[in-house]
């Protein structure tokens, strides 16, 4: 069937929810949008404050959103940090459309949200930048040790030779021709992948749902001394657990071949 069909259809099924349908009259001069969680809303207050009135919650649970926002408000901003329920999306009166600012909308019952004829967008884009610049941060700290080197200062304790450094900064290593793993290179595996490569990381990917040709664009190996994670946690343990499990066989079978010598060799 056609893409384009099925989310048609699916737009229908939302529209078709329990909520009362959309008059054919003036909507109200400015509708009331809330952003749940936080107070930041720098990007889309430009967009917004012409056209509607934002509401700023900060709340970490629709118990403290007021009870103005949960009868009036038409759309929901939020991030991560407040979840919504069917008992929570309930509780909005004239709620039409939620906006997850980022790309997993876990924390959102979307099957009840459909019912309710509530629409739920994502977006995939929003803080690509900053979150492969947190990721480099920490992987760069794993290899240079500067959190440990810091610590010893904030002690007192200046490490002041070589051999000092090394036994504060213990495990620091060169990054010069070290190869980081990266799995799943959607937006923010590709932003990490391109930041490493600036350091002489060499860097390879795993990703299945990925088409042919990108890693050639990008100048990686499809395929380390250090593995970054750009997919859902839930999505890799299966495979992580399997390779283990593959790791302790070849072990056993190392083992008793070992033993088996030994034996052999006292016959």
């Amino acid at each position: 069937m056609d893409k384009h069909k099925v989310k048609r259809q699916r737009l229908d099924r939302i529209c078709e929810g329990i909520r009362p349908p959309i008059l054919n009259c003036p909507m109200p001069v400015r509708p009331l949008v809330a952003l749940l969680d936080g107070r930041d809303c720098t990007v889309e207050m430009p967009i917004l404050k012409d056209v509607a009135t934002v509401a700023f919650c900060d709340a970490q649970s629709t118990q403290e959103i007021h009870e103005k926002v949960l009868s009036e408000a038409v759309g929901a901003l939020m991030y991560h940090t407040i979840s919504l329920s069917r008992e929570d999306l309930e509780k909005f009166k004239a709620l039409r459309i939620i906006i997850r600012i980022g790309s997993g909308y876990d924390n959102i019952d979307i099957k009840s949200a459909a019912e309710l004829g509530i629409a739920v967008c994502n977006i995939p884009s929003s803080s690509v930048e900053e979150t492969a610049d947190s990721t480099l941060c920490h992987i760069l700290n794993l290899y240079r040790r500067v959190t440990w080197l810091h610590q010893a200062m904030r002690e007192g304790n200046r490490p002041a030779s070589v051999e000092q450094i090394r036994e504060v900064a213990g495990g620091a290593a060169r990054i010069r021709g070290e190869t980081l793993g990266i799995i799943g290179l959607g937006r923010i595996g590709q932003a990490v992948a391109l930041r490493a490569k600036a350091f002489n990381f060499t860097v390879i990917f795993y990703d299945p749902y990925l088409p042919d040709g990108v890693e050639r664009s990008l100048g990686l190996q499809r395929g380390g001394n250090c593995v970054a994670l750009g997919c859902k946690i839930l999505q890799i343990f299966p495979l992580i657990k399997k390779k283990k499990k593959k790791k302790k066989k070849k072990k056993k079978k190392k083992k008793n071949k070992e033993k088996k010598k030994k034996k052999k060799k006292k016959k």
